[in-house]
């Protein structure tokens, strides 16, 4: 019987061994087997693909480890997903899994700024040569382009400006040249998006956002295709990449909510947008809210839905009041990260660590995370802290 995500994901995972609802947190190093015979024989089946519950060595992982990326494989319709303590750690992993010295990647210049940092240093180090390209215009990146590529890594939307990008012209510029092609996909989830069932090779999440919700766990998804799979497996195995089982547990909790709070930070985000849109000093909403906008029609090509991050570009020639509208709300936590159930906001000045972003001096980028609160509350902190821009 065919289902529904939604009950994929209130399903998935349970213990029908020890009758729970959830899978049992299992933390082990040492796994036991009744003979020597029988060790070599899960070690085969577990390197041929085939269906099992346990690892040979806790390295590899474990039954929670396990069961999420059972989950996570079924959300992404994929061949194989590998597991990372950080969402970063997956970007690290695909870089140093599909990447060889004299390779050249090109990456799109509004990616997370850590993964600007890997390319330009230890990349760089490795032999491993990094292109930036516009993220607002394809042939930018048709240019930069050669006989060295290996690989093309794109964010979408982008980190804090959030352009989107035409995925299937990426992926069909890249497959005529057998380019590897990998999407990160943290904003959208695999439920308003599957990059790898677009044709992408991989699908990256930072599992420390949505797929968590609670802001009280870390790690990554990095969801391949049968392509990609032999590259990685080993580059992981011999740097010895596991997500811990506790991680692993709250992690596939916060995955049985996702489909209703990403319902929820939408419908906040909605109202929040329709107050700030009228703001005077908010010169652009950077969110897919305008029909009439390219961002607009390149999420509304590719994504049947959309999540609680956006940017707001403000207009004024003070910083300092800039930062004092980020410092006076009430409701909005000022830290990194996002995705968890609260609200957040963290100004950024991006001026320095962009190519191709150009702004005015009395420009400035806030990015908000859109929380679960009552939205007529955030609004109203809105209000009040707005009041500070000159």
């Amino acid at each position: 019987m065919k289902k529904s995500t939604s009950t994929i994901l209130k399903h998935m995972g349970q213990d029908l061994i020890n009758k729970s609802a959830n899978p049992a947190v299992v933390r082990a190093s040492t796994v036991f087997f009744k003979s020597m015979q029988a060790l070599i024989k899960q070690n085969e089946i577990v390197k041929k693909k085939k269906p099992f519950h346990y690892y040979d060595y806790g390295r590899y992982g474990s039954n929670t480890t396990i069961e999420l990326q059972n989950i996570i494989k079924e959300l992404e319709q994929a061949y194989h997903v590998f597991l990372t303590p950080t969402g970063f750690g997956a970007v690290a992993l695909c870089f140093l899994g599909l990447g060889r010295p004299g390779d050249e990647f090109v990456v799109s210049d509004n990616v997370y700024q850590p993964t600007k940092d890997i390319c330009n240093t230890y990349l760089k180090e490795l032999g491993i040569k990094t292109k930036f390209y516009n993220p607002d215009d394809l042939n930018d990146l048709k240019q930069k382009i050669s006989k060295k590529t290996k690989l093309i890594f794109v964010e979408n939307p982008g980190s804090n400006t959030f352009e989107f990008q035409d995925l299937k012209k990426i992926i069909s510029l890249a497959k005529r040249k057998k380019i590897f092609t990998v999407l990160d996909n943290t904003w959208g989830t695999p439920l308003y998006l599957q990059p790898l069932k677009i044709g992408f090779d991989v699908s990256i999440s930072s599992a420390t956002k949505y797929f968590s919700g609670h802001s009280d766990a870390m790690g990554g998804t990095m969801s391949v295709n049968q392509r990609v799979y032999k590259k990685v497996y080993l580059v992981n195995k011999l740097m010895g990449y596991r997500l811990a089982p506790d991680e692993a547990y709250l992690i596939i909790r916060g995955l049985r909510t996702l489909d209703i709070r990403l319902k929820a930070h939408h419908n906040n985000v909605i109202k929040v947008v329709k107050f700030l849109k009228k703001h005077k000093k908010i010169r652009e909403i950077l969110y897919p809210h305008k029909p009439t906008s390219k961002n607009y029609k390149m999420w509304k090509k590719y994504y049947s839905g959309s999540t609680g991050l956006l940017g707001i570009l403000i207009k004024s020639n003070s910083k300092t009041s800039v930062v004092k509208f980020v410092n006076s709300l009430k409701l909005f936590g000022i830290g990194y990260s996002w995705g968890g159930f609260e609200s957040l906001v963290v100004h950024q000045d991006i001026a320095k660590k962009r190519y191709f972003w150009k702004y005015q001096p009395n420009e400035h980028i806030v990015r908000m995370h859109i929380g679960l609160e009552d939205p007529a509350d955030l609004i109203n902190d809105l209000k009040q802290a707005l009041k500070h821009i000159k």
